[in-house]
């Protein structure tokens, strides 16, 4: 039971694509080489593939999953693209770390979309910050879900699929609010 990773990454670069009308420079921040994190990525690659206006600057860039590495990615991204419209981060810490690096190089003309919906992105979405969506994942209901396949198994019976996706919600400044966390 997990999170559907390739939506997740489909939905936030989406986001991307729709808001700069299908034309502008990208990056994809990568992270470590998990199945996760490499569905994140096809996911949003996917989406973007759908409009060849965009243009993928970087898809390389380990950020670490961290917000040190997101920091330190990021301050290599934007010194090597000081044209760049719109970033993708692997998850919310580097999101931060993005955005923290932005900060610091006074970058203001781009925005940064990510994964994971955890407390820290609530507050950044509620806040001044380049961070603008994040496509969530939903611990409770994968919770939930694993203990009824798990007492299913107990009672003899086999989950009809050996993997079960639970869909992501696509956080931003306007539903944040109504968000659950």
């Amino acid at each position: 039971v997990q999170t559907d990773n390739i939506e997740a990454g489909q939905k936030a670069c989406a986001y991307i694509a729709d808001k700069l009308n299908g034309e502008g420079k990208v990056v994809i921040m990568n992270g470590p080489p998990v199945s996760a994190v490499v569905d994140r990525v096809n996911g949003c690659k996917e989406a973007f593939g759908e409009h060849p206006g965009i243009e993928i600057l970087s898809d390389s860039q380990n950020g670490k999953g961290s917000r040190e590495g997101g920091l330190e990615v990021m301050i290599g991204l934007l010194t090597a693209n000081p044209e760049l419209d719109g970033v993708f981060t692997i998850n919310d810490p580097q999101a931060i770390g993005a955005d923290l690096a932005a900060k610091q190089l006074g970058r203001t003309d781009l925005f940064i979309t990510s994964v994971d919906g955890a407390p820290d992105i609530e507050n950044a979405l509620k806040s001044e910050t380049l961070i603008e969506a994040s496509s969530a994942q939903d611990p409770y209901r994968m919770a939930q879900m694993a203990v009824e396949v798990g007492y299913q198994i107990m009672q003899g019976e086999q989950p009809e699929q050996d993997t079960i996706l639970i869909p992501a919600d696509l956080i931003t400044r306007e539903n944040v609010e109504q968000y659950k966390g």
